[in-house]
């Protein structure tokens, strides 16, 4: 028995993650149109009409957008914390009681065979979390739209098998760049994203080169490039010790289309 996951798609315009394993099908977030969503569930072959449950992050529309729709269309529960829930309810609108799932953030819980730790992280949102996914011995975990990683999160993340991580921006793309001085200052603060530096140095802290396989999200369209979140990433665990080329399988997530589907 196994679990797998797949980033159907990660960037500032839409996230949405899976994850199934033998009993349960689950998107942790739902950034995009109902549509979108079921045209990327579609690439991976997994059918809208399967899915248990929804997931979700925190509450801005680029993690939200298809929350309500897929909830209504799929008779879908949807789990979030208290803080969220307030705060995306003027994007998924009405939704059904029994599917209004609301846990608390450091408290874990039971979903099917999964077993899930929500944990606070460091964003310009009302509460927003990553998540921790156990299966068996399987560890995964997610940690995306955070400004910073404090020494509780990554204890929280260390000896997991699969690693999905923000890698948002090159601080000097950003900084050269177009977008306007606030919005560049909320970027790089500590409630903001992490940029490829970031994402390495935590990374080089956690790794301990057994294989994992590490997924670098949120990339960002207007300050940052693929081969250079790559680059920079893989540069900085090497400097660590870690052997990048065969001990560890670092990868790319993609703003506009599924990841291959990681078995574990």
């Amino acid at each position: 028995m196994s679990i797998k996951f797949c980033s159907l798609s990660s960037g500032s315009s839409g996230n949405c993650q899976y994850i199934e394993t033998e009993n349960t099908r689950i998107l942790i977030d739902a950034g995009f149109s109902g549509k979108k969503i079921e045209t990327l569930l579609g690439s991976i072959g997994v059918c809208p009409t399967t899915l248990d449950a929804i997931l979700v992050t925190h509450e801005h529309i680029d993690h939200t957008m298809g929350v309500g729709v897929l909830s209504r269309r799929y008779d879908l529960p949807i789990y979030a914390n208290s803080n969220t829930w307030v705060g995306m309810d003027p994007i998924i609108k009405k939704i059904k009681e029994k599917n209004t799932k609301v846990f608390n953030t450091n408290k874990s819980f039971n979903l099917n065979d999964l077993y899930i730790h929500p944990f606070n992280v460091s964003h310009d949102a009302m509460e927003p979390v990553g998540y921790l996914v156990y299966y068996n011995n399987i560890k995964i975990s997610i940690i995306t739209d955070t400004g910073w990683v404090n020494d509780s999160m990554r204890e929280s993340i260390k000896n997991s098998h699969l690693y999905f991580m923000e890698s948002n921006h090159d601080v000097e793309m950003l900084r050269e760049g177009s977008y306007p001085y606030p919005l560049k200052q909320r970027i790089m603060s500590n409630i903001g994203h992490l940029s490829n530096v970031d994402a390495g140095n935590v990374l080089g802290d956690v790794l301990s080169g057994n294989g994992e396989i590490v997924l670098l999200g949120h990339l960002s369209q207007d300050n940052n490039r693929p081969k250079l979140a790559y680059e920079t990433v893989r540069s900085i665990i090497l400097k660590q010790g870690l052997d990048v080329d065969n001990n560890i399988r670092l990868n790319l997530s993609f703003r506009d289309k599924s990841t291959c589907v990681y078995s574990l």
